[in-house]
């Protein structure tokens, strides 16, 4: 069984964070940090291709740098960071030693449903519509291996309505997770146990 120890941050944590896309999310944990709602600074912004999202961190003030997928992992270990956070990154990372359960995704959907390999984007939320769900969301889970599987941190729903297409959904979900990822890391960050599948806060996440 999985079992580890993560110590609380001594001080502001320092973040690597992996983009795609637009960057909404970067921009979003860069806003909570600036209001200080989050205890953190992003160090870095890492994606493994050009994307807006490392224009938009650039204007943000934010290092935004291009990095080889097979190159990132070292990457990582050579940025000094406490915590990765994945913001719509879909490549598999071979998490480094040092940061084994300090890698956070958020996923836009209720795991353990609707999750592995190639379940990202509209993809997910096309996959959630099919199968007549009334009720979706988002889940904030530490990494492992394998895509999605990693144990849970924290979960919020949203409705699922009967006329909703991909983007509206799509949407709905992007509303809940701009609350719940900051939140969630939060209380990461103020240390935590794992045990098999479960995460043990010291201090619990809350809403």
């Amino acid at each position: 069984m999985n079992s580890a120890e993560v110590p609380p941050a001594s001080g502001r944590a320092r973040l690597a964070v992996l983009a795609s896309g637009r960057g909404r999310t970067v921009a979003n944990l860069h806003e909570r940090a600036n209001a200080g709602a989050l205890s953190a600074t992003i160090d870095r912004v890492l994606a493994s291709r050009a994307c807006p999202a490392i224009d938009r961190c650039r204007t943000l003030g934010l290092a935004a740098d291009v990095v080889d997928a097979d190159r990132m992992s070292d990457e990582l270990e050579r940025a000094g960071v406490d915590w990765v956070v994945l913001a719509g990154y879909t490549r598999w990372l071979e998490i480094p030693p040092a940061l084994r359960w300090r890698v956070v995704n958020i996923h836009p959907a209720l795991l353990p449903s609707f999750g592995g390999r190639g379940m990202y984007g509209d993809r997910v939320h096309r996959a959630v519509l099919d199968a007549g769900c009334r009720v979706s969301g988002c889940t904030v889970h530490l990494c492992d291996d394998e895509f999605d599987r990693g144990p849970i941190v924290a979960q919020s729903p949203c409705e699922v309505r009967s006329d909703d297409t991909p983007d509206d959904l799509a949407a709905r979900v992007f509303e809940v997770e701009r609350d719940v990822y900051p939140r969630a890391l939060q209380a990461l960050f103020g240390g935590y146990r794992v045990e098999g599948q479960r995460v043990l806060l010291r201090r619990p996440h809350t809403g």
